[in-house]
């Protein structure tokens, strides 16, 4: 949020992104992100999400920040402070654990007769190979293992087809991919998840959606914003029987 040159944004990606904005108020912005699109470009020159919102920048420099994370295939909510203080207050909400957050997922797996459930699995970040080769992931340990860090997902079917469901999942902490590596732990990995579980191109992408966040404005009041899942999530469903 320093006061810095605008980089240039073309026309068309003006266009893109203000195409995605789904809420905008004196305080924030959000964004229901297609998958695909990396929130953070991480050193290459891919088009991602946080240098889109140069287009949102104002003549002094000053432009939107990201205050929370989404992976690139995950689609979904996802909100950037307008101010310097709405980012302190939106960053100290999500640090507190104060933002309610509830996602999509289709997984491929039998939950057995149980319709919800909570996954507790204690989840350590293994970095990225030297070589690039293999991206950095969460895996499953104990809880007395190094880099063990407390980690619960509560999950949910909302309908089955076959051996596949989809669920409603809220996180009620946040770790990096934890949804992904919780659901596969248990038996039930998401569709088109090539890192923890195996390929579907009969869904074409990561079927995995965030949906709705509940949170503390930085006006003080209590906000719920939803994004609705997009047409080529809705063709996932439709591929997989649900």
């Amino acid at each position: 949020m320093r006061n810095r040159p605008v980089p240039f944004v073309s026309d068309a990606d003006r266009a893109f992104v203000r195409g995605l904005l789904i809420h905008e108020d004196a305080a924030l912005l959000a964004f229901n992100k297609p998958s695909g699109l990396p929130v953070q470009s991480r050193g290459n020159k891919a088009c991602c999400l946080d240098e889109l919102l140069w287009a949102f920048a104002r003549s002094n420099g000053k432009r939107p920040r990201l205050v929370h994370r989404l992976d690139a295939g995950t689609s979904g909510l996802i909100i950037a402070a307008k101010t310097k203080p709405a980012a302190a207050s939106l960053s100290a909400a999500f640090e507190a654990r104060q933002v309610q957050k509830r996602y999509l997922a289709v997984v491929s797996g039998d939950p057995g007769p149980e319709a919800q459930g909570l996954i507790e699995a204690p989840l350590r970040t293994v970095e990225r190979s030297p070589d690039g080769q293999r991206p950095a992931y969460a895996q499953v340990v104990r809880a007395d293992e190094r880099g063990a860090l407390p980690a619960q997902t509560q999950w949910a079917v909302l309908k089955r087809a076959g051996n596949h469901c989809l669920l409603g999942v809220k996180p009620k902490t946040g770790r990096m991919h934890q949804i992904r590596a919780h659901l596969a732990h248990a038996g039930m990995a998401i569709i088109g998840d090539d890192l923890y579980g195996e390929p579907n191109d009969r869904a074409g992408r990561l079927m995995l959606h965030a949906a709705a966040l509940t949170f503390p404005h930085p006006d003080g009041d209590t906000q719920t914003i939803e994004a609705q899942p997009q047409p080529d999530f809705n063709s996932g469903l439709e591929r997989v029987g649900l």
